[in-house]
C-alpha cells in the first residue's frame, strides 16, 4: 500500500523528519491549527509507531487523539493495548506513559491536539520494542 492508498479527509504532510528519532518506521506530519494549541494530522506507515512517552504539565495539559483513517494501537503503561478505528476518541491525561501508532497490516491516521496547559514538555522515552508490538498482533488487543 502506497502513501496515496489511504483515504483521509487531512492532507498526510510531509515525512516526520523532526522527530523522526522517536519513531519506529515512517510517520508523515500536517499541522492543522496553532491557535493556542498544537492540533496535527499524523500519519503512519503500517507498523510504525511512536515511541513511549508522557505529555507533562503542572496543571491541564495532556493529548487527544481523534482516529479518522486506518487502524492503530493505543496503550497506556499498565493497561491493555485499545485498538484505533475511525472514530475512536482517546484521552490521554498529562502524566500518563503512553505509545500509539499502526497496526502491522495498516495505514493509520489520527489528529494529535495537544490539551492546553501550564509548563507543558514532551518527554520521549524507550522504543516499544518488536517484542511488546509483536504481542499486539498475537492476543489482538482490546476492541
Amino acid at each position: 500500500m502506497s502513501r496515496l492508498d489511504i483515504d483521509t479527509i487531512f492532507p498526510i504532510g510531509e515525512k516526520n523528519d523532526a522527530f523522526a528519532q522517536y519513531f519506529v518506521g515512517q510517520s508523515y506530519l500536517a499541522p492543522l491549527a496553532d491557535l493556542g494549541m498544537s492540533v496535527s494530522n499524523v500519519t503512519f506507515e503500517p507498523g510504525c509507531r511512536n515511541n513511549w512517552h508522557v505529555h507533562r504539565a503542572s496543571s491541564g495539559g495532556g493529548q487527544i487523539l481523534l482516529a479518522t483513517a486506518g487502524s492503530g494501537w493505543y496503550q497506556a503503561e499498565g493497561h491493555e493495548p485499545v485498538s484505533l478505528e475511525p472514530g475512536t476518541v482517546v484521552q490521554v491525561p498529562a502524566g500518563t506513559k503512553h505509545w500509539h501508532g499502526a497496526k502491522a497490516d495498516s495505514w493509520f491516521t489520527h489528529i494529535a491536539i495537544a490539551v492546553p496547559g501550564e509548563d507543558t514538555t514532551n518527554e520521549w522515552l524507550e522504543p516499544v520494542t518488536d517484542d511488546e508490538y509483536a504481542a499486539l498482533k498475537a492476543s489482538g488487543g482490546s476492541a
